[in-house]
């Protein structure tokens, strides 16, 4: 199978990227329910349909403005729009769903936590998209510097780089083997299933970022990895608590 995989269907070549992508909300929500179903919910159905609308606004706009902070070039014409609205990151959708949710709990007043149902749908979203962005290669932003090293493979411009999406799929894997076990195992805390993974994901990008061509760094540093710094700072607490647990 040669990357970018793109396989041709009754003469039309299909976007397997695009197609994963879809995919990946489909499936990510149909897990959702069927965890939904499964659970004992302590919070009501119309107060989880204003967090999940919370989210999915703050998802959306936190998607596209840190989309446009990993290449912040202002233009002007219809296709610079088209692109801003096309420019989009799993990470600021994952911070802005965050915060979405924090606001719509605070307008309908509501305490309990709720992160936890969500945690394995995004997860296996996450795990499905990735796929879609490794079979892209070098058609999407995905892809690693030039390596000489054994990891590297040819994403399709016949140089050898990093295969940071691959990289990640595992990592999600080993992430959900990990939260299911302490699911099972401990008596979390509501809210800290997600907490833990919001944690272990944020700190896994902002590691791998430095295996990213990135062109606009800040002080070394580039918008994903200030956004991840960021939500060490949300989570200080937790982050102080696993450090200092004995």
């Amino acid at each position: 199978m040669e990357i970018p995989f793109e396989p041709v269907v009754f003469g039309v070549k299909l976007n397997i990227h695009l197609i994963l992508e879809y995919a990946a909300f489909f499936i990510g929500f149909r897990y959702y329910v069927y965890l939904k179903k499964n659970t004992q919910d302590p919070i009501t159905n119309t107060r989880r349909l204003s967090i999940i609308i919370g989210a999915v606004f703050g998802a959306f706009f936190g998607s596209r403005i840190v989309g446009f902070l990993e290449n912040p070039i202002i233009s002007s014409g219809p296709e610079y729009f088209l692109s801003l609205l096309n420019a989009k990151t799993i990470m600021g959708g994952l911070f802005g769903g965050l915060l979405g949710v924090e606001l719509a709990k605070k307008m309908i007043n509501e305490k309990k936590s709720s992160g936890d149902l969500f945690t394995f749908p995004i997860i296996l979203g996450i795990l499905v998209g990735r796929v879609g962005c490794f079979l892209a290669g070098v058609n999407e932003f995905t892809y690693g510097k030039e390596t000489s090293s054994f990891l590297g493979m040819d994403l399709g411009d016949g140089l050898q780089r990093y295969p940071i999406a691959l990289y990640e799929v595992v990592f999600l894997i080993i992430l959900w083997i990990f939260l299911k076990y302490l699911q099972k195992e401990k008596t979390l805390q509501s809210g800290l299933l997600f907490q833990y993974f919001m944690i272990s994901y944020f700190s896994f990008r902002f590691m791998i970022e430095f295996l990213k061509p990135n062109t606009f760094l800040i002080l070394g540093l580039s918008s994903i990895q200030y956004l991840c710094i960021l939500c060490w700072i949300y989570y200080y607490k937790t982050i102080r608590k696993l450090f200092y647990a004995n």
